[in-house]
């Protein structure tokens, strides 16, 4: 691995917003396109997004059915896109969401692309937290925020109905 790139992709404490289309590998190849397509512009215009990628504080890594939001600001960052996605996902009754917080630790990787990338408990984790939360809310960790817990394992934050 080059020096130069060894040092740009140190291991970090950084807050993730994972998203996941819900029922994604049951839509045809042009709905999966207008899905991600529809959801990435969704994202793009949120505040926090905004916000984080113009202070070049934001990693995004599409996963084929959805993405991984990578900031490194704080956790308020990822909740309040969530909750700007869920107040948004209101007028779009066809994209069905999941969404999971984490925070923990990343770090870069090279991969088979020769790209960088990202890898660590805290995009893993993000990912476990979302499958485990229902259509149009964003659950998070109780270690990651522990002022939401009330004793469960996985802590809805907002929720709305389908």
């Amino acid at each position: 691995m080059p020096t130069e790139v060894r040092g740009q992709i140190e291991l970090e404490i950084a807050y993730v917003l994972f998203i996941d289309i819900v029922g994604y590998s049951k839509l045809s190849i042009n709905e999966q396109n207008a899905a991600v397509d529809e959801l990435t512009q969704i994202v793009r215009a949120t505040e926090q997004f905004q916000k984080a990628d113009s202070a070049e504080r934001l990693i995004k890594i599409a996963t084929g059915d959805g993405m991984a939001l990578v900031f490194y600001t704080n956790l308020e960052g990822p909740v309040r896109c969530a909750m700007e996605l869920s107040r948004v996902l209101k007028d779009h009754a066809r994209l069905r969401l999941r969404m999971g917080i984490h925070s923990g630790p990343v770090s870069g990787v090279i991969d088979v692309t020769g790209r960088t990338n990202l890898t660590g408990a805290g995009l893993s984790a993000s990912w476990t937290v979302a499958t485990r939360a229902t259509f149009y809310s964003q659950n998070v960790r109780p270690k990651t925020w522990k002022n939401t817990t009330n004793g469960d394992r996985y802590c809805t934050i907002s929720a709305h109905a389908k």
